[in-house]
């Protein structure tokens, strides 16, 4: 299901946080983010192409209706479940860090939020973390001084879980902790999460990474949107 913008409304936003999202330029372009299959799996707009916020199932509506909305991260029991204690987090969506790669050389592949710190990626309806070959994991400067990779999740040809695995190399290099952000009703994911932290060889990385349900978070943050994400999520603290 996707909904089309309305001037100051749309149906895949809380109204508060849309009118937040509007207001802010870098937030804003966010909302132009093009949907990649939409050509192919749904229906022809009247007007413009299918953005990737307007799908229900978008975890980047998710995340930005949560963290644009007035005022959640003065609740300072959201600032201690994200530890973010003491900064002041401005919200970045579709952040490009720069992980380094063997040859000198750096990746600037995407993280879904930066936080002050933390540095956080958002599933909700997503089968998986991707695979990547081999080699191509083994191009990052870090990839073995990060990981013991005979105990990550594997194929013969492939590494799973890639987007976790990029996603602490981006930690790690960028002095930052991490954060995954998904759905309690994932057992699947969660145990993907698992899966890749016990492969993680640096104690003080290992423990700068967390996992956070929506649910889990949800608990925490202004009654109005816990009310909407029950409605539109049925995700409940």
């Amino acid at each position: 299901m996707c909904f089309e913008p309305r001037l100051e409304q749309h149906g895949n936003f809380e109204p508060r946080s849309y009118r937040a999202i509007l207001a802010n330029p870098a937030w804003r372009k966010r909302l132009d983010k093009v949907h990649t299959q939409g050509h192919r799996c749904l229906p022809k707009r009247e007007q413009g192409r299918w953005r990737e916020l307007d799908t229900c199932s978008s975890s980047d509506a998710l995340l930005m209706n949560v963290f644009c909305y007035p005022g959640m991260l003065r609740q300072q029991s959201v600032r201690v479940l994200l530890g973010l204690e003491g900064q002041v987090a401005k919200p970045a969506f579709g952040y490009m860090p720069c992980v380094p790669l063997a040859n000198g050389r750096v990746d600037r592949t995407e993280v879904d939020l930066r936080l002050g710190s933390l540095l956080a990626e958002a599933k909700l309806t997503e089968g998986d973390f991707q695979s990547v070959r081999k080699p191509a994991m083994l191009a990052y400067r870090d990839f073995l001084e990060i990981f013991d990779p005979e105990e990550l999740p594997q194929t013969e040809s492939d590494f799973r879980s890639y987007q976790l695995l990029r996603n602490v190399l981006a930690a790690y290099a960028s002095e930052s902790s991490f954060c995954l952000l998904t759905d309690a009703r994932r057992p699947d994911l969660i145990s993907d999460w698992f899966a890749v932290m016990k492969c993680v060889k640096p104690i003080g990385l290992r423990t700068a990474c967390k996992i956070l349900t929506w649910q889990e978070l949800a608990s925490a943050l202004p009654g109005k949107l816990q009310v909407f994400l029950a409605a539109k999520y049925g995700i409940q603290g």
